[in-house]
């Protein structure tokens, strides 16, 4: 992956962060740096271990995949894409839970990272055999979690629903991930 897919992947992942820190931030209605600073690193942190976590599980594996492993890649990255586009145009139901409770905060950062988890999956499906070069899109993906997640708890408190409806950060993170998945798909199938 270049430098730009690494990045590209990070943002769309972080969508999903974004997306429940903003409602996080309406429900705060003003700065709650205690609460927000936890949110930041652990929202981060699961985004960037669960990745790492799906290609482990799946390097166990490799030599059973290998033939259809750009398939594998595809269908993922292209399931999610679509999930998150659906998902972007789905009337938002009444939120009942308190971001400024620590059991909250952990639930969430987990639940936002899920997909991440199949991300990992396909890191390995595009040939990522070792760590090292592993280290830097995880990286990438834990700081621009991180950096999303605090942009959406400013901007839910700062400016609230009405923007936060607007802007629609789950339709182009999907639309981001599907772009991957067929650049994936072509690059193998024209080898």
């Amino acid at each position: 992956m270049t430098h730009i897919e690494v990045w590209l992947m990070a943002l769309a992942l972080a969508m999903d962060c974004f997306a429940v820190s903003m409602a996080s931030g309406i429900i705060f209605k003003r700065f709650m740096p205690r609460q927000m600073l936890v949110m930041v690193l652990l929202f981060g942190l699961f985004q960037a271990l669960n990745p790492l976590l799906g290609w482990l599980g799946t390097e166990l594996f490799r030599d059973l995949i290998e033939s259809i492993d750009h398939w594998i890649a595809f269908g993922i990255l292209a399931f999610l894409g679509v999930r998150m586009i659906m998902d972007s145009f789905k009337e938002e139901e009444k939120k009942s839970f308190n971001p400024r409770r620590m059991k909250v905060i952990v639930t969430l950062a987990v639940a936002t990272s899920i997909d991440a988890l199949a991300v990992g999956i396909s890191f390995s499906c595009m040939g990522y055999s070792s760590l090292v070069p592993l280290l830097y899109p995880l990286a990438a993906i834990g700081a621009v979690s991180s950096l999303m997640t605090a942009l959406g708890l400013w901007i839910g408190v700062r400016f609230g629903r009405a923007f936060a409806e607007r802007l629609r950060a789950e339709l182009w993170g999907g639309l981001v991930l599907i772009a991957i998945g067929v650049k994936v798909l072509m690059e193998h199938l024209a080898e």
